[in-house]
């Protein structure tokens, strides 16, 4: 008998699945993963990906099952293990979604492609996002987003299975290269993506605006979605959905929750921008969108600094306590994640795509298309947005002014006195050897790797320097042509045809 086979990737849901709705109405259904070896190999996986990849495979096996099915895990490259299950088991068509992942995917996804044609297997891949395949036109864009936006959701009536269950439960082992499962890192699964979700339109929201930028109140006011989001747990168009519908209910008095609300609207919409610009160019995940800022940093990166960043060894406490505390939970916001790539952009002078493959496996809710777009717009080689840097020090006397935050997770800086919270390497000798400063002997507090204010001059005005010159001002237009927004979001209803694009509205993404 032959089935459609549903392969999921990252789209571990079973609500608003188009993919699976569209292949159980056309017949028996075999739903499989596929854990690929080589996938795993790359630099930008770690082990708290597998991990709450398995949590949320779980959640849908254990949904399948309720329903007369189960979720299959297979081993192996995916060619090769399609083939071997259209030998066991012929199928007619495979359905799954359109994924724009790494670089690895993106050629995996051509071999697939090309085994399905061999064996003239029709296979359907649906939109996971609001990105468009293909796109020829950026102009085009907002419009296709909207449409997906308020397309209704994709629901199967039945779902009828090639096979009854297995009775074994769903084994997963992970391979015994990974590393790095941060111990307070969110947990997947389906359940508790509708429930964070509801926490934050329910109540968090009110929070939204004024709070996603200090570290101590970004992780109540921040949706906290993002994770939910890049594994598909939860579908991007049930987001807007149900945002919309929470902002419609609220009465006149609640213009704090609608605010909130609506700004969170507004990240959303830049979620599939950027993702857009990986989809429509996949060489910026290695190379600068504008190549015209090629070699800038690439010959002088310096390993010493990538591992004093890396070890929350710099020297500047609220960047070692951003890195300490995206170690131990897989997630941080986003003006800090924002500032920790300016500290490795413009004062170390770092180039991107190693600070970037760090993060990658730091991150939980690693997302390609938002990672290396916003990697490079940060470390300004896209050429098309204004300069951003990020000085630490002011970061922390804005965000942290009580030094919470780095106290909490850094054990030397508690008992730094408050008028050296800042900067505690120009502490006296006299005041780091009180005995009420004991601590300090115990826990090394490191000297900043450069000087702040000179290093980042010097690295803005190589920046500038490079950009002033004729070639590379002459190939902004293309730039800005494939990847630039069209439109600034203060309210996507009110949005004219003749709005510039807005760098400073970008840098808004936020979850």
């Amino acid at each position: 008998m032959h089935c459609q086979m549903v392969w999921f990737k990252r789209d571990l849901r079973w609500q608003d699945h188009a993919a699976l709705a569209r292949a159980a109405a056309t017949g028996p259904v075999r739903c499989i993963y596929i854990v690929e070896p080589g996938y795993w190999k790359q630099a930008d996986a770690a082990l708290q990906h597998f991990e709450f990849i398995r949590e949320s495979l779980q959640a849908l096996d254990a949904h399948l099952r309720s329903l007369g099915g189960c979720l299959e895990i297979h081993t192996g490259e995916a060619a090769e293990v399609l083939q071997r299950l259209h030998q066991e088991t012929p199928f007619s068509a495979m359905y799954s979604h359109e994924e724009t992942g790494n670089e690895w995917t993106y050629a995996r996804d051509i071999q697939v492609k090309a085994w399905c044609q061999t064996q003239r297997i029709a296979w359907h891949e649906f939109p996971q996002f609001g990105v468009i395949r293909r796109l020829k036109n950026r102009n085009q864009w907002q419009a296709a987003w909207e449409q997906h936006m308020q397309t209704a959701l994709a629901q199967p009536a039945a779902i009828h299975f090639a096979h009854a269950p297995s009775n074994l439960p769903l084994s997963m082992p992970a391979p015994a290269h990974l590393q790095h499962n941060p111990p307070l890192r969110q947990r997947g699964g389906r359940p508790l993506a509708l429930a964070v979700l509801r926490s934050f339109l329910n109540s968090r929201s009110l929070g939204y605006r004024g709070g996603i930028s200090s570290p101590l109140s970004a992780p109540d006011a921040c949706s906290r979605l993002s994770a939910y989001l890049a594994y598909g747990c939860i579908s991007m168009r049930e987001v807007v959905q149900m945002t919309r519908a929470c902002m419609a209910a609220l009465p006149p008095q609640a213009a704090r929750h609608k605010a909130g609300l609506n700004a969170f609207m507004s990240r959303l919409y830049w979620h599939c921008h950027f993702i857009q610009k990986l989809e429509s160019e996949p060489a910026i995940e290695w190379h600068n969108m504008h190549r015209g800022y090629d070699a800038l940093r690439e010959q002088e990166f310096n390993t010493i600094y990538f591992e004093a960043l890396k070890n929350a060894q710099t020297g500047w406490p609220m960047v070692d306590a951003s890195v300490t505390m995206l170690r131990e939970t897989g997630w941080l916001n986003f003006r800090m994640r924002a500032m920790l790539v300016s500290v490795a952009a413009y004062p170390l002078w770092l180039h991107w795509r190693r600070v970037g493959e760090w993060l990658a496996t730091q991150f939980l809710d690693y997302e390609p298309g938002i990672h290396w777009s916003q990697l490079q717009m940060q470390s300004g080689t896209t050429g098309i947005n204004i300069t951003r840097v990020y000085n630490p020090i002011k970061q922390a006397q804005d965000h942290d002014p009580y030094g919470k935050f780095v106290r909490r997770w850094l054990p030397a800086m508690r008992t730094v006195p408050d008028s050296w919270l800042f900067e505690p390497w120009k502490m006296p000798d006299n005041v780091r050897q009180s005995s009420s400063n004991s601590t300090l002997t115990e826990h090394h507090i490191p000297a900043p790797l450069v000087d702040l204010t000179l290093a980042t001059r010097a690295a803005k005005t190589r920046l500038h320097d490079r950009r002033k010159q004729e070639d590379v001002r002459a190939g902004k237009q293309a730039v800005i042509d494939k990847h630039a927004s069209r439109k600034t979001f203060a309210n996507r209803r009110s949005h004219t045809k003749n709005q510039r694009p807005n760098s400073a509205a970008q840098m808004g993404f936020d979850f």
